[in-house]
């Protein structure tokens, strides 16, 4: 079945959204939602970020058949400057869906990363990207066998949570998180007074609070 793209209306990520939730840590954006927004923690970033900084962008979706990378292609082709593409590919560790030719040309296009449910290649190459940034499942020297199936730009499950595209992704050294689009204003405010409680939290404690009060824990009996 050849890869079918569907028809997607560009939503550029505002500038001043994007800078907002990059101050967001990913484990606020989890918990503030129970963790339903939290991508599966084996996917990790090749690279370490440096403190304080964070992937954020607007979704562009694949969903890839086992070694075959085709719809990884189209999303790539057709994402533009500040998307992340993110690739459902099943967890697939046997072949690798991307490696230092197609994160070459992602980041000349000003794509800001590329998120694979699976494996990647050339590590040393993409690792060492600072404007660029990929997260993976795992890695092999094995290449992809097709290039003809999938889907791009529906709705995936990626380490098991949903992503649509458009979505805001999140990612930082605590892992990734998929922020549903119809939610991000009201999320990002409520992350916002959350960092601000967890803020006052160290003040108080640095002053001589305990732990029990701060927190308000129930007394011990």
């Amino acid at each position: 079945m050849p890869t079918k793209v569907f028809d997607v209306t560009p939503v550029t990520l505002p500038s001043d959204a994007a800078a907002a939730w990059a101050a967001i840590p990913v484990t606020i954006a989890s918990d503030i939602t129970a963790g339903r927004v939290v991508v599966d923690p084996l996917i990790r970033p090749l690279r370490p970020f440096a403190i304080g900084r964070r992937l954020v962008g607007r979704a562009v979706t694949a969903w890839c058949e086992r070694s075959d990378f085709g719809a990884m292609l189209h999303a790539i082709d057709i994402a533009g400057a500040g998307d992340i593409v993110v690739v459902a590919a099943g967890g697939c560790l046997q072949t690798a869906y991307a490696g230092e030719i197609l994160c070459g040309y992602a980041r000349k296009k000003g794509i800001a990363g590329l998120i694979v449910d699976g494996a990647v290649r050339d590590i040393d190459t993409i690792a060492a990207f600072d404007d660029f940034s990929v997260f993976a499942r795992g890695h092999t020297p094995r290449g992809p066998l097709s290039k003809e199936r999938g889907t791009v730009n529906g709705r995936i499950v990626l380490g098991g949570t949903a992503v649509a595209p458009g979505d805001i992704i999140l990612g930082d050294n605590d892992g990734l998180a998929a922020i549903p689009a119809g939610e991000a204003s009201t999320l990002l405010t409520t992350a916002q007074a959350r960092v601000q409680m967890e803020e006052q939290w160290v003040a108080q404690l640095a002053s001589g609070g305990t732990l029990v009060s701060t927190f308000a824990v129930p007394e011990a009996i």
